[in-house]
């Protein structure tokens, strides 16, 4: 899929700016700095859609990327950065808690980690707080080009593990070579399929 038109729409830093959910939203979440921004600007192949930084933390909003008119891509706060003081970490824990809530059972979450490495304790966390609300639910592993070909899997294993998921649920992705640009793709566009007739052509207003 090659998206046409693509902006940003909305950026949210309060739980009360939430707009009211109008079509399918792709979710991703993930440590700060493990390139969820990149993997955006991979998809929709702009490269400055998404703003990147070397700064863990930055991005302190929720951030809302309108695709073609037809669903949104959302970029939730990064989590597990020390060096964000308590009272921040609080607020981006109220704000993406409001978002899950609100969007429980329509959003398609992907948590984004590093295939490099095991789940940390934030990423085995934030995937309990996932099954929580029940959400449809991806791994996409980053990073993918960074790891030989003959020890993917035993990586794989290791994140399925930790996430406490499936290894058929963890996805390879590089914002480098575009590898697993278009598996995923598949399974977005599989997960919006799945919800297109539920509303008869009706929009959904999150409660």
């Amino acid at each position: 899929m090659k998206p046409k038109l693509v902006e940003l729409y909305q950026s949210v830093r309060h739980k009360r700016e939430l707009p009211p959910l109008t079509c399918p939203e792709i979710a991703l979440v993930g440590r700060s700095n493990v390139g969820k921004s990149s993997l955006i600007n991979t998809m929709v192949q702009r490269r400055n859609l998404a703003r990147t930084s070397n700064t863990p933390g930055k991005t302190r909003a929720v951030h809302f990327y309108r695709i073609d008119e037809r669903f949104f891509f959302v970029d939730l706060p990064g989590y597990g950065y020390a060096r964000v003081s308590r009272e921040q970490q609080r607020a981006w824990k109220d704000l993406v808690d409001a978002y899950l809530e609100k969007r429980k059972g329509h959003a398609l979450l992907l948590q984004v980690v590093d295939l490099r490495h095991p789940p940390s304790e934030a990423d085995r966390q934030m995937a309990a707080w996932i099954r929580h609300y029940s959400l449809p639910y991806r791994v996409v592993a980053t990073k993918a080009d960074k790891v030989p070909r003959g020890n993917r899997i035993k990586h794989i294993r290791l994140i399925a593990t930790g996430l406490e998921t499936d290894t058929a649920e963890v996805f390879l992705f590089s914002s480098s070579s575009g590898e697993g640009k278009d598996v995923l793709w598949g399974e977005i566009l599989d997960e919006m399929a799945k919800h297109s007739g539920s509303s008869d052509g009706r929009t959904t207003t999150a409660e």
